[in-house]
């Protein structure tokens, strides 16, 4: 049964990517960003289901069943705050200045930004370094998830195998326009599902104040922060969400707005949707204390999945499998897509095949490169045996750390190539040493103290960009007027409006 319904899944995820096919206008910007058409609605869904990896769902329990409720305060609440704002002052920014100069991948925009060829291949090495443990994540989840829920009937390559073929199958068929509607569909999926699973279960177990209550005379340190989560690694945990303003396929996400009035879903309802994920898969990970102790270190990971198993009928459980499975798939198919596009405009067009490449060759090229990287990281997973959790939080510590080359790109004219190319060697740097350390020790800190590498990795490299800068020579006046024409104003509303035919934009960013 429940493996009847996880393959049903699949099935309707495949069609539902086909759909997506048939409005493909068979060129390179529509594979790539949707011809930059997509709505309110699902520009939020897509946002959200990509931002939402097994960080979110299977990371996320794992970790409150070893940390507690604090693990909540960690990521989810300052996500919800940073996130949305990093929308608002960088993506509607970054949208504006794609429609205008046809901007397709990051690398394009601060190439053009400062000038520098070095700059965009550097910063396409550091991005797919980092996109490594993020895919990585998503392919262990999807295994374990399998696994667990069919009882070991699907071994955890074979689940991972699985999913790493559907996501190739609609993201080389359709690209961005049958991803998003993809997207849209597993997020309505895990976020309904995730309600449902968290009341069955609930219920199950006595009520929710029962349960606690259990949880409370056993395991009481995890319903507080205690000394599970020092105050100082709890405050430098706030870094992390500032990774999503250099997530390459948050950035493609963001070029797929039709308009600037469709980010305002995304403004409005983004942490409503963070509380309605995190909130169920952080208190089932502390209740899966109760049936599941002295689970050690990565064996976490599979606690929600015990906890459906468990406490769900067959036919239920499939439905909850295929909502973790949606969380899981929502990122990954947006991940490769992204990696692909860069691949296909960073490298190959801009290196080898400038004007020279039609779109249909285009958007070949990007379809073997996505088939390619998914192939390398169903092999990494089967000899990964790390926490979901942190193997995330180092990816995304050194996205975050990136941060301040974004916003020098949009707010300060007087950054230069050199402070660009500066700030991204010393996350390499710093990424590096902080990585190799945090290897031989799961819950490192700077020192023993609680600092998280993030916070030192983003000051180092704020620091460098703006030193570097200050040391070499301003930015000539037509790259200026080129990015700063309109200061204040996301778009160049003129020019928007005769080159494209598009509505005045009504957002401001400062």
């Amino acid at each position: 049964m429940i493996i009847a319904i996880i393959l049903m899944y699949l099935a309707l995820v495949l069609f539902v990517g086909t759909m997506g096919h048939r409005l493909f206008r068979r060129t390179g910007e529509d594979y790539f960003v949707a011809s930059r058409s997509i709505g309110p609605f699902i520009l939020l869904m897509s946002l959200f289901g990509t931002n939402m990896t097994s960080v979110a769902i299977l990371g996320a329990s794992g970790e409150a069943y070893h940390e507690g409720i604090g693990v909540f305060g960690q990521l989810a609440s300052a996500s919800a705050l940073i996130i949305p704002s990093v929308f608002f002052f960088v993506g509607t920014r970054v949208w504006s200045l794609g429609k205008q100069h046809g901007y397709i991948t990051q690398a394009q925009y601060f190439r053009q930004r400062w000038n520098s060829d070095i700059l965009g291949l550097l910063l396409f090495l550091v991005l797919g370094t980092l996109m490594i443990p993020y895919l990585l994540v998503g392919v262990m989840g999807s295994g374990i998830t399998l696994h667990q829920i069919t009882n070991n009937q699907i071994p955890e390559w074979v689940g991972a195998l699985l999913v790493c073929v559907v996501i190739m199958a609609y993201v080389t068929y359709g690209g961005m326009r049958s991803t998003a509607w993809v997207n849209t569909l597993q997020t309505l999926v895990f976020m309904s599902f995730g309600f449902i699973a968290f009341i069955v279960i609930t219920k199950k177990m006595g009520g929710l104040a029962n349960a606690l209550g259990t949880v409370a005379e056993n395991n009481p340190e995890l319903l507080m922060r205690g000394d599970k989560i020092k105050p100082l690694q709890f405050l430098t945990y706030t870094c992390i969400p500032l990774s999503v303003g250099m997530f390459p396929h948050m950035f493609m996400h963001w070029l797929t707005a039709k308009r600037a009035e469709s980010f305002r879903y995304p403004l409005m309802f983004y942490p409503m949707c963070i509380a309605a994920v995190w909130v169920p898969s952080v208190l089932l990970g502390i209740l899966g204390s109760i049936d599941f102790p002295n689970l050690k270190g990565p064996a976490a990971n599979s606690v929600l999945i015990n906890v459906i198993g468990k406490y769900s009928p067959d036919f239920l459980a499939g439905m909850l499998a295929a909502g973790v499975l949606a969380a899981i798939m929502s990122s990954l198919d947006s991940q490769v897509l992204s990696l692909g596009s860069m691949f296909t405009h960073d490298i190959v067009r801009h290196y080898g095949f400038h004007d020279k490449m039609s779109d249909k060759q285009q958007v070949l090229v990007g379809r073997l490169f996505v088939a390619g990287i998914l192939a390398i990281c169903f092999v990494l997973s089967l000899v990964s045996n790390r926490s979901i959790f942190k193997l995330g939080v180092w990816s995304f510590t050194g996205f975050a750390s990136l941060f301040p080359i974004v916003a020098a790109a949009l707010f300060w004219k007087r950054s230069t190539k050199y402070g660009a190319i500066a700030a991204i060697v010393s996350v390499a740097v710093t990424w590096t040493y902080f990585f190799i350390l945090g290897s031989e020790d799961p819950g490192y800190t700077i020192g023993g103290t609680g600092v998280m590498p993030v916070a030192v990795m983003l000051a180092v490299s704020a620091a460098t960009m703006i030193i570097v800068s200050l040391m070499t020579k301003p930015p000539d006046e037509a790259t200026l007027q080129k990015f700063f024409a309109t200061d204040g104003c996301i778009a160049s509303d003129k020019a928007l409006r005769e080159s494209e035919n598009v509505q005045r934009p009504i957002i401001h960013t400062n």
